[in-house]
């Protein structure tokens, strides 16, 4: 069991990991955040998605081009062209925009570590178990339950 650091000094390390999104999952969530806000089936351009959320472009249109892969966004191209939801934003869960958004790591299956097999194996699982909790909670978390929560600034009427 896993307990906070003041309660078993033993297990500092463990509870204090920290878990954050990439670089490409933030973008990925702060550009369909910002594609809630248009007019549906209204295109945006990357430029202005970019401009807005205070994104690089370069990188923003290789996200862009996942999440449209993953179904999540449409495009369409021209002058008129951008980037618009695929879907309600009560379907789109941050589950789906982390998947879309990073790329699989590719894992080394011969690893040489100071464990035996069987222990690498129990860790292996442990840490599949792990993930598919964070995915699990992940699910829960939709576009529509991330826009009803307010910033300290909305909050305090300001």
């Amino acid at each position: 069991m896993i307990a906070p650091a003041n309660q078993n000094p033993g297990l500092l390390e463990y509870a204090s990991v920290r878990m954050a999104l990439s670089h490409a999952s933030t973008y990925a969530l702060q550009a369909t955040l910002l594609l809630t806000k248009s007019p549906t089936g209204v295109p945006v351009p990357c430029r202005q998605l970019a401009r807005e959320g205070k994104m690089p472009e370069r990188f923003l249109i290789q996200i862009l081009r996942r999440l449209v892969r993953a179904h999540i966004l449409r495009s369409t191209f021209g002058v008129a062209g951008g980037y618009y939801l695929a879907r309600p934003p009560r379907q789109i869960s941050l589950d789906d925009i982390v998947a879309a958004a990073d790329l699989p790591t590719p894992r080394k299956s011969a690893r040489r570590t100071p464990l035996s097999p069987a222990v690498n194996d129990r860790i292996a699982e442990t840490l599949v178990a792990a993930a598919d909790c964070v995915r699990g909670e992940f699910r829960k978390l939709t576009l529509d339950t991330l826009l009803e929560i307010k910033s300290p600034a909305h909050a305090s009427g300001a």
